[in-house]
């Protein structure tokens, strides 16, 4: 009975151990959006002036910089309620804004009007998150990389490397270097075939003139008669 009641105790302490740890994190919770409140009210506008819209959306990190913004709306990548917007356009509380930017769209509804730019955890406090999530990352295969101290590529390196890029253009198999035949280049091959079966030129002193292709008997008949 003893031990049951010990082990009663031991359960009871660990419970009120774990609901202690979590009141403590509730509490550091609402702490920490109560901190993120105070700056974002700090960051809003005085005396209730408007705030551009090219403005909103870097303040509350949508863009990098306050250019980009500008630019954004200037192309037609910002609407707000719908519509087309220009960099000097006022939002206000309730305002659904799209934003096209760096391949992804983001919608976004206004909570809060800040003029000045806040960090990540009080920037999500000024407006409600209801854009589609982004695309997957293509797995793309690193093509090129070399180790470091390798040298510069041999020639057989740089064809691996123009493979991987896609960069060959040799799919069409090879092109002769004579280039495509003619009428001319046929004449004259003609010709050439025409004088190979001819026989051999005569290649002796211009004054004997070329022997003659008949027989030994004709020729010396020719004598001969000549004499």
């Amino acid at each position: 009975m003893a031990s049951q009641g010990a082990d009663g105790e031991m359960k009871s302490a660990d419970a009120g151990d774990a609901r202690g740890s979590g009141d403590t994190e509730a509490a550091a919770a609402t702490a920490g959006a109560a901190s993120a409140a105070r700056a974002a009210a700090a960051a809003g506008p005085a005396g209730g002036e408007s705030v551009r819209v090219d403005s909103w959306i870097w303040s509350v990190r949508l863009v990098k910089t306050r250019s980009m913004g500008a630019t954004a709306c200037r192309g037609g990548h910002v609407r707000v309620n719908g519509e087309r917007v220009k960099p000097a356009y006022s939002v206000r509380v309730g305002d659904e804004v799209r934003l096209r930017h760096e391949g992804r769209e983001r919608v976004v509804v206004v909570k809060r009007v800040i003029r000045k730019r806040v960090g990540a955890p009080v920037a999500v406090e000024c407006y409600v998150d209801n854009s589609p999530p982004p695309p997957p990352r293509e797995a793309v295969a690193p093509a090129g990389l070399r180790d470091r101290g390798a040298g510069r590529p041999t020639k057989r390196d740089r064809r691996e490397l123009e493979r991987l890029r896609g960069m060959q253009t040799g799919s069409s198999g090879p092109v002769s270097s004579a280039g495509p035949s003619t009428g001319t280049t046929g004449a004259t091959g003609s010709a050439g075939a025409s004088r190979r079966s001819a026989g051999p030129r005569w290649s002796g002193p211009p004054w004997a003139g070329p022997r003659s292709s008949g027989s030994p008997g004709s020729s010396g008949s020719s004598g001969s008669s000549g004499s």
